[in-house]
């Protein structure tokens, strides 16, 4: 590669190559190699456009690799597939607690009319939607994100996720 414009849209963006590597999660040494026209993984390029919110072959005004746009192709399609991976895991982690959700209400519901324990059984219902989903958004940020990075690394936790 050469003729890099990650230097030029970091200063667009008003970003030190710091700030840049800090939102792109690379170090900032490969942040000067890139900008110096220096070949590095499809990864990292990735992540770096991701950051500056581009387009990868848009990180580069020409290319003297005759099979990058295959390979830019190829990446992008690979993140694609990765952040349907990973969508579909964190949807289907909500769905299991919209289920369980509706479960606990209309158990409480029917014990609730039923009688004999209280009007302290209708707290359940608040609890669960209440404290479980701050625990669910815990449970995920702190355990499953974490190895959804790992297992799919060019994906990002939805902006959705939680909703």
């Amino acid at each position: 590669m050469n003729e890099s414009r990650i230097a030029e849209l970091r200063r667009a963006k008003g970003w030190t190559q710091e700030r840049l590597a800090k939102e792109s999660g690379i170090t900032v040494r490969t942040i000067q190699r890139l900008e110096a026209g220096n070949d590095a993984s499809l990864e990292s390029i990735s992540q770096v456009a991701r950051a500056l919110d581009v387009q990868v072959g848009e990180l580069f005004q020409s290319v003297q690799t005759p099979n990058f746009s295959q390979a830019v192709e190829g990446l992008e399609s690979r993140t694609r597939a990765e952040q349907e991976r990973r969508d579909s895991i964190t949807q289907g982690i909500m769905m299991i607690f919209r289920g369980v959700g509706l479960l606990v209400t209309f158990g409480t519901v029917i014990l609730g009319t039923a009688g004999g324990l209280g009007w302290y059984i209708w707290l359940l219902i608040p609890i669960y939607w209440g404290a479980g989903k701050v625990l669910l958004d815990a449970i995920i940020r702190l355990g499953v994100d974490p190895k959804l990075d790992a297992k799919y690394p060019l994906s990002m936790p939805s902006q959705s996720e939680g909703s």
